[in-house]
């Protein structure tokens, strides 16, 4: 069973095992009669061929208090989005293909190039971006959950309980933020929350002093889950990095727009597994290692906006106190995985801390090289102000998309 501990500055809502999905179930039907619920599933075309996202999808079949579901769908072709649009046709609720490949939507994106307002990369950042976009025209929303499409352990309980909080009109919650054990496999996962977000938080608490931002990530169990739901009042102002920094930048906006007080965490799932990133300790622009590098530069501008001045010299010291704290906290999961009967290969956890204290170093010279760098996708309130039509012209292409090229 689930402890009740709150942390102090994020709620958190526990599962106590005590009532049922279906429960759930009928509450979100009756909250979503006057606050409608989206789902947002960011995907790449590959993800319909794989494992998870027919078994999302069984679930989905399954839920009935969704008024609609945005389905961002990337590198696909022509004839894929076709596929996609036969692959997706099962969904009994309303549904929609955001082909961010397609001509249409290109030319959307165009028009904001144009205006210096599209995001600087693809990526999760940029499809998830332009399904709120969406989300926000069709003006019919109240909530919007966002989560990601190769989970192989979902159900819809994860579901319910991600939205319930935002959901619920006598709850105060703006933002919630799934969290769960990652365990699979018989082994611990979850290596860059274990092994970098955690002990940073901690060594940067050391070095620099106290700061209520870092106590407010500190507070999350799971920082990097990529589970959350919003009020739809305050996705306008919010600002998605377009790196991967996605899910710590996302909780940055939080801090900055929101009181921590309307932010809660909730437990999901107690069975989370989905596609594991390789290490790429030999090309920091791929898998982990740009992760951890995009990670790290996002904390560091939210420090350094909030007047932390940094240095060589200290960024040496964020790295030799990290260094310590983590490797001290590789010798706790040991305990907590032999106690469980799970293996953990402490060879190979040493690794990451050592390729993760090399980032952190690295992160911090892109820093100081570059402290303007903003790699935020601007927000939809300064869009719209820039081109009032822009939202018209993307449900006018989605339409006109949905419209001549059939499933197949």
């Amino acid at each position: 069973m689930a402890d009740f501990h709150q942390g102090g500055h994020v709620a958190t809502l526990h599962n106590l095992r005590s009532s049922t999905t279906e429960q759930m179930a009928r509450d979100l039907a009756a909250f979503g009669a006057s606050r409608k619920i989206t789902l947002i599933l960011p995907s790449l075309f590959s993800e319909l061929q794989g494992e998870a996202l027919p078994q999302i999808l069984d679930e989905l079949e399954k839920v009935p208090y969704l008024h609609r579901i945005v389905i961002g769908l990337d590198r696909a072709s022509e004839a894929e989005y076709r596929h996609a649009r036969k692959f997706f046709s099962r969904l009994k609720q309303d549904h929609v293909i955001l082909w961010n490949d397609g001509p249409r939507l290109q030319a959307v994106d165009q028009r904001l190039k144009e205006m210096s307002l599209s995001p600087a990369e693809p990526g999760k950042g940029r499809n998830v971006w332009f399904c709120m976009g969406y989300t926000m025209a069709c003006a019919d929303s109240a909530v919007v959950a966002v989560h990601d499409c190769d989970v192989v352990t979902y159900s819809a309980d994860m579901l319910a309980r991600l939205v319930y909080p935002v959901a619920n009109p006598n709850f105060p919650y703006q933002m919630s933020k799934g969290f769960y054990p990652r365990v699979a496999e018989g082994k611990l996962n979850g290596r860059v929350t274990r092994l970098l977000v955690s002990p940073l938080l901690v060594a940067l608490k050391k070095v620099l002093g106290p700061r209520d931002y870092l106590d407010f990530l500190m507070d999350f169990r799971y920082p990097l889950a990529g589970e959350f739901a919003m009020r739809t009042s305050i996705l306008p102002d919010m600002r998605i990095p377009s790196d991967w920094g996605l899910e710590i930048g996302l909780l940055s906006e939080a801090w900055r727009n929101l009181s921590p007080r309307s932010v809660c965490q909730v437990e999901i799932s107690d069975r989370y597994d989905h596609k594991h990133q390789d290490m790429s300790a030999e090309d920091a622009t791929q898998g982990l290692s740009r992760m951890s590098v995009d990670i790290c530069k996002a904390i560091y501008r939210k420090l350094a906006a909030d007047g932390t001045v940094f240095s060589e010299e200290i960024f040496r010291s964020i790295k030799a106190t990290y260094f310590r704290i983590a490797l001290d906290m590789i010798e706790t999961y040991y305990h907590d995985a032999a106690m469980n009967g799970l293996h953990l290969d402490r060879h190979s956890e040493e690794g990451a801390v050592e390729l993760f204290a090399s980032n952190i170093i690295r992160s911090g010279d892109i820093f100081l090289e570059n402290p303007m760098e903003t790699p935020f996708i601007p927000n939809w309130s300064r869009v719209h102000a820039a081109d009032p039509d822009i939202m018209g012209a993307m449900l006018r292409a989605v339409a006109d998309d949905q419209e001549q090229y059939s499933p197949i």
